[in-house]
């Protein structure tokens, strides 16, 4: 049976935010312009995702993006996800997604444990010259055994 199904504007723009902020190397959402974010300051409405539904379906996100990673890639993978999100909800075909990549800057994305904060500064201490092993503790304090650490004198 024919039917009509009607989606809200709204969930379309959450839909692209979910994909645009869940892909890789994106920091956050920002506004196109000064005014918009007065606006979206103000509580009046955020611009960072238009969607329009006529004549076809079309996004239009201004995201930043992490320092250090690919641009062209990052936008690349918030195309892709857009697309992907949109068609999977909608069922039919996604028309043209414009990423704009307003700044670069945010939390760098580097390999290995995360750096200590500014002002703590952790102090490691170099190992003693021999510390006794957990093997050699148990076996001084086992019955029957000599009640000294091994290498003791």
């Amino acid at each position: 049976m024919p039917g009509r199904a009607v989606v809200a504007r709204r969930a379309l723009q959450e839909i692209v935010r979910d994909a645009a902020t869940g892909s890789y190397g994106v920091t956050g959402l920002t506004e196109p312009t000064v005014w918009a974010h007065v606006r979206a300051r103000l509580g009046m409405g955020s611009r960072a995702i238009r969607v329009t539904v006529r004549p076809v379906i079309a996004a239009e996100v201004w995201l930043t993006v992490a320092y250090g990673v690919p641009v062209a890639e990052v936008a690349r993978q918030v195309d892709s996800a857009v697309r992907y999100g949109l068609e999977r909800a909608l069922g039919r075909a996604v028309g043209p997604v414009a990423v704009h990549v307003q700044r670069v800057g945010g939390r760098p994305y580097a390999s290995g444990p995360p750096a200590a904060p500014e002002g703590r500064v952790r102090r490691v201490e170099p190992p003693s010259e021999r510390e006794p092993l957990l093997d050699d503790v148990s076996r001084a304090t086992e019955p029957g055994g000599s009640g000294r650490a091994p290498g003791a004198a």
